[in-house]
């Protein structure tokens, strides 16, 4: 022992439990929520409450939309196994091992039954990236020179691009494409807002179903990496199998929802336009261009000097 810890384990590591990235994108959405909130009394009669639901439903696609960007469950697994906890020694912990496959990296999870074993904290979460600049086999040279635990090395060592199992490289490119495929969508939806804001609401409807179209494409583009198999993660009698996370099956909600949403405004366009005007808020109202005065005034003087 060195000061009391192994000197092979310079610090005891702590699991990570929220991402920053998707922190922030979480608070700028629900900002922009609660200053719509704050203004809403302003909005008269039923109008109110047509421009909560839109405006609320629009934050949620675009939240959704950037948020899986930076999420890791679009694949995930777990699994309980006695295992060795490090290497060179025959001491075996009871431990949850959890996979957490996003677009730009894979995050490992140990976890103890219970989580304080051989006098040690074991709650961990470690995270290897493979996004476009990012090298993965250094981040796991690095893992190594921390002295990671062996189940957490074991997984990880799985998805090298050294690794016999070859997924590396089709993971990588199915996250770029798909993260891609998502920024594009991204756009759309801010191009469906401005055009909802027009008169000629239809044009919007067509690009709310781009945007669902290209969140469904980003689906197809992750899925691809089922195309080759999967190797056999073992760990002591156990097998650590992965299955599509909430993630994928949010995105897949949402990009329903879209095509739902836009099917629905380009129906309404051709069946009642007045509806359609009316939920959006751009109807003209002319009956008070219309409504007749009650009382009349008139000025006797001017009207006896024109006679």
């Amino acid at each position: 022992l060195f000061d009391g810890i192994y000197p092979f384990y310079p610090q005891q590591r702590k699991a990570a439990v929220f991402d920053i990235s998707s922190i922030i994108v979480i608070v700028v959405f629900l900002t922009l929520a609660g200053s719509f909130l704050l203004i809403i009394p302003g909005i008269r009669g039923r109008a109110r409450w047509y421009w909560t639901l839109r405006v609320l439903l629009s934050l949620f696609v675009g939240l959704v939309i950037v948020v899986v960007q930076f999420t890791g469950d679009w694949e995930t697994g777990w699994v309980q196994a006695n295992t060795s906890y490090k290497s060179f020694s025959p001491v075996q912990v009871n431990v949850d091992i959890g996979l957490h496959i996003g677009l730009a990296g894979v995050n490992v999870t140990l976890r103890g039954n219970p989580v304080k074993q051989i006098n040690e904290t074991i709650n961990y979460n470690e995270h290897f990236p493979w996004s476009f600049g990012a090298d993965y086999d250094h981040s796991y040279s690095q893992g190594l020179q921390k002295g990671l635990p062996s189940p957490i090395l074991y997984v990880a060592e799985k998805f090298r691009s050294q690794s016999p199992c070859a997924v590396h490289g089709q993971y990588r490119i199915a996250g770029h494409y798909a993260s891609a495929t998502l920024w594009v969508a991204f756009c759309t939806w801010i191009i469906s807002n401005i055009l909802f804001s027009m008169p000629v609401l239809i044009y919007g409807g067509y690009m709310l179903l781009v945007t669902g179209a290209f969140m469904i494409f980003s689906l197809l583009s992750f899925s691809t990496v089922r195309n080759s198999p999967m190797c056999l993660i073992q760990i002591g009698t156990s097998t650590l199998h992965v299955a599509y996370g909430g993630s994928f099956w949010l995105m897949l909600a949402v990009g329903l929802l879209c095509f739902v949403f836009g099917i629905a405004v380009v129906a309404m366009h051709h069946l009642n336009l007045d509806l359609l005007k009316t939920f959006f808020d751009l109807r003209e109202d002319t009956a008070e261009e219309y409504q007749e005065m009650s009382e009349v005034f008139i000025n006797s003087h001017f009207v006896n000097k024109s006679l």
